[in-house]
């Protein structure tokens, strides 16, 4: 009795074992089965967007559930309503199979249903294509604009006005400049040559030219100027020409030629300046006005004739010239060697003949004058060619307290000689060039080192070099 009890338990109990092992294979197949009736394979390639959420699709389990009952015609209820005791020993058959795991299927979404579901990732967002070279154009912030009466406060209106002495001069008539500044008209001619290659300038004459100034600033009625013209094109200062200086007049008649030897392109990029010199010999010459005229505005190959009114120079004195001179020393022979070579554009100093200059070179060993030498004197010229040598003995521990004073003289028969211009190379040099000049020299011994040096006035070599002052 005892055995045929324990039978039917047995089975039981195989059965269940049975059924399990055969629900989670038949739950993976179905799965399976599922998926590869709903999404057939293909070629194309599935392009991932981005994280999904790992709970089961809602579609992947409806779709189940939805496709087995209409094969079975049995839903979740009348499965879970069978009793286990009528369940027979043999195996069962497919169609219990698929009713048992549609059933944990139903379990599991039920459990998933009652979880809090977890945040949903929004893949739109994600922008994949900004590693591309597209960019997205970032629109700059605009910062609100002040009232316009606040900007119009800002605005200072003597800065606008017709006195502003920053005006500009080219937008205004010769008539107009005329009126406002009072300085004068000049009258010249340009003619590039094209046979030749040289541009010429024919300075004709000028008109109604200011008379000079006194020392309190008040005009002088009876005075009269000792006008000149300077001719330079720009931008080489260097290379310039001036014509001879009328004797006290307001309206000087020039008729004077000048040539320039440059390329027609190249005279095409210069700009041909007139300034308006008056000559005084007892101090220092001062601009009248100057003219200013582009070359590449006019036709250079017809010329042509121009009244031009005289505009204010921010140069209030001309210069004074350049002098070259070459250096060398023998530390063997302990002798400094100056040669003096050639002087250009020097100022002049005689209203008739132009300038007699010539060249004094004065050694000084820290502050005390030990030799001093002089050039011959060329007449009638303010470009002068020397070509002469000077030699001073100085012992080689002796050169580093060395001073070397080059003054340019005008000759004068009738009074003492007229001051051009000075420098001073050495222990006190002037300047910077005059500085550049001895370092070379110091590094370079045995070698003549050349170079151009631009004239100073007596009174700036006096405040920057003592050496200066210790020579006549």
């Amino acid at each position: 009795m005892a055995y045929t009890q324990l039978e039917p338990i047995n089975k039981g109990v195989l059965a269940r074992l049975t059924d399990c092992l055969l629900c989670r294979w038949s739950c993976r197949s179905c799965l399976l089965w599922c998926w590869e009736c709903c999404f057939p394979p293909s070629d194309e390639e599935v392009e991932i967007l981005g994280p999904f959420p790992a709970q089961t699709p809602s579609w992947l389990v409806n779709e189940c559930v939805d496709e087995k009952d209409t094969y079975t015609g049995v839903t979740h209820v009348d499965a879970m309503a069978i009793p286990q005791d009528s369940i027979p020993t043999r195996r069962r058959s497919s169609s219990e199979m698929s009713r048992s795991t549609f059933s944990l299927v139903q379990q599991l979404s039920s459990l998933d249903a009652r979880r809090p579901s977890s945040p949903l990732v929004d893949v739109k967002p994600i922008e994949f294509w900004a590693m591309g070279p597209r960019k997205e154009v970032i629109q700059p912030l605009r910062r609100p604009q002040p009232p316009a009466d606040d900007y119009f406060r800002k605005l200072e209106p003597r800065l606008y006005s017709l006195d502003s002495s920053g005006d500009d001069v080219d937008s205004l008539t010769d008539e107009e400049i005329l009126l406002r500044y009072q300085l004068g008209m000049l009258h010249f001619s340009t003619q590039y040559d094209l046979i030749n290659g040289h541009l010429g300038v024919r300075v004709i004459e000028a008109r109604d030219l200011p008379p000079p100034l006194t020392c309190d600033g008040a005009r002088q009625d009876m005075a009269h100027s000792n006008p000149y013209v300077k001719i330079s094109l720009l931008p080489d200062h260097k290379n310039s020409r001036q014509t001879g200086v009328k004797r006290k007049t307001q309206n000087p008649v020039f008729e004077e030629r000048f040539t320039f030897d440059l390329l027609f392109l190249e005279a095409q990029r210069r700009t041909l300046l007139l300034s308006v010199v008056d000559f005084d010999k007892f101090s220092r010459h001062c601009v009248i006005g100057k003219v200013a005229l582009p070359l590449s505005e006019v036709d250079l190959v017809k010329g042509g004739h121009w009244w031009k009114a005289l505009v204010p120079s921010s140069q209030n004195e001309v210069e004074l010239g350049e002098l070259l001179l070459s250096l060398n020393y023998l530390p063997s022979a302990g002798r400094l060697n100056v040669d003096i070579i050639r002087a250009k554009q020097l100022l002049q100093t005689d209203m008739c003949q132009g300038s007699d200059p010539f060249v004094k070179v004065q050694l000084v060993t820290g502050l005390k004058l030990v030799k001093t030498k002089k050039t011959s004197c060329m007449k009638g010229t303010i470009d002068p060619f020397y070509n002469e040598s000077f030699s001073f003995r100085v012992p080689h521990e002796d050169l580093s307290e060395v001073s070397l004073v080059f003054t340019v003289y005008g000759h004068n028969m009738k009074s003492s000689n007229d001051f051009v211009g000075r420098i001073v190379i050495g222990q006190f040099s002037t300047g910077p060039p005059e500085t550049s000049h001895w370092r070379h020299l110091l590094a370079s011994q045995r070698t003549p080192v050349e170079q151009w040096h631009s004239l100073r006035s007596r009174a700036e070599c006096d405040r920057v070099s003592p050496a200066s002052l210790e020579v006549t």
